[in-house]
């Protein structure tokens, strides 16, 4: 069961992104990057101290090459529809050995326990998208005015995409935790924080905007928003008050950000973030890093009983103390960052290099589907049309502005 969630969550995010007939092509090439994942990531998480106790001797090779493929398609939502199948296919490649050189840091040599990925898929996926994103910029995009509708067939394949997920996620965010009943609470926690986040969705949404109506794309990234955050804490959890609470905050977060930080990124550090990474997997995966912090350092051996040699081993050899594996926890979130940042900018300028087609297939001169805000503003009922490009005169490089 396990072994089809894995393969149809990849479907489902597949249908989340397809915001464009641009995207369904960007997805099918960044799901390339589970096959080099296969040889990278179970040689590099092999001394990882927690195993996944299964009778298949490949399935924790195929659960590290699906986390690493999460990893890569959160990246390739910042970038998507600016960028062509060739430029996608070498960012995969380029990304998985940062993933994996990344997981193997913060698992194996500092005994960080993120079973989920918040830290390791989340957040590192979405910041090195958001550094591609800003070595590729675009300023003839950005000086755009009206954008592109994307039209109602996209948004009811990420309807369904956002199904698939709320079914398959909490299985697949849960593979790698331990016996002893933690995946259990894995995955009640992440349906518990999914819930609660689709219901903030319903609270502040109609507040931010003008229309008084709840925001349908900001209800469909409130089931992976409240995933997002409970990625390193979900195993943590010994009760659902934290998971609702985590959920309820991380929703707010990422609709605060989308109506107020994200126009700060474009105007004022030249990202141009197509999907909305930002708000649906960096902002909630930073906060599920703290959450998981104060959670290690409240550990007791009293609360956990015999689950604490699974969720915090070293804790419980007596090899560290709970306010030192707290530290080390908060340690990891800058030292991800800093990869992920460095490894996307050095990707992103591999990318123009001179060779290399820059271009995407049939691309627009502006972006192909607007911010999530821009998206579905609008009064109820009410569909935007955006005025059609006219035909570019001879000789001239660029189509006119609308009149």
């Amino acid at each position: 069961m396990q072994g089809l969630g894995y393969r149809v969550w990849d479907a489902g995010f597949g249908m989340q992104g397809s915001g464009c007939r641009v995207w369904d092509v960007g997805f099918g090439i960044q799901d390339l990057g589970s096959p080099p994942a296969l040889p990278v990531v179970p040689t590099l998480a092999a001394s990882s101290p927690k195993s996944i106790p299964t009778p298949f001797p490949l399935l924790p090779s195929m659960v590290s090459a699906d986390f690493c493929t999460a990893a890569v398609l959160i990246s390739s939502g910042a970038v998507l529809g600016r960028v062509n199948p060739i430029q996608l296919l070498l960012m995969t490649l380029l990304e998985v050995p940062l993933f994996a050189c990344n997981e193997f840091i913060l698992l194996s040599l500092l005994g960080i326990s993120d079973s989920g990925g918040s830290l390791t898929v989340h957040a590192f996926g979405a910041y090195f998208g958001l550094m591609v994103s800003r070595a590729l910029r675009q300023p003839r995009v950005d000086e755009g005015g009206e954008q592109q509708d994307t039209g109602r067939q996209p948004d009811a394949f990420t309807v369904l995409g956002t199904l698939y997920l709320w079914i398959f996620w909490p299985s697949f965010a849960s593979a790698t935790t331990a016996q002893d009943g933690a995946e259990l609470w894995a995955v009640l926690n992440i349906y518990f924080s999914m819930a609660a986040s689709t219901l903030a969705a319903f609270v502040l949404s109609p507040i931010l905007y003008e229309e008084g109506t709840l925001q349908a794309a900001q209800l469909q990234d409130a089931a992976l928003v409240g995933a997002a955050v409970m990625g390193m804490a979900g195993e943590m959890l010994l009760t659902p008050f934290g998971a609702l609470v985590a959920g309820f905050l991380a929703s707010h977060l990422s609709l605060l950000g989308s109506r107020f930080l994200s126009p700060i990124l474009s105007s004022r550090l030249k990202i141009q973030d197509t999907c909305g990474v930002h708000n649906v997997h960096g902002l909630p995966g930073v906060l599920g890093t703290l959450v998981g912090t104060l959670l290690a350092g409240l550990a007791t051996a009293d609360a956990y009983g015999g689950r604490m040699e699974s969720v915090f081993p070293l804790v419980a050899q007596g090899s560290r103390t709970a306010s030192s594996q707290a530290w080390w926890q908060l340690c990891a979130l800058p030292l991800t960052l800093i990869l992920a940042s460095l490894g996307g900018s050095l990707t992103g300028e591999f990318l123009l290099l001179e060779p290399l087609p820059r271009d995407p297939p049939h691309a627009c001169p502006r972006p192909c589907a607007p911010p999530v805000a821009a998206r579905w503003q609008g009064k109820p009922g009410e569909r935007k049309e955006t005025p059609a490009l006219s035909a570019p005169p001879p000789g001239s490089g660029r189509p006119q502005e609308p009149s």
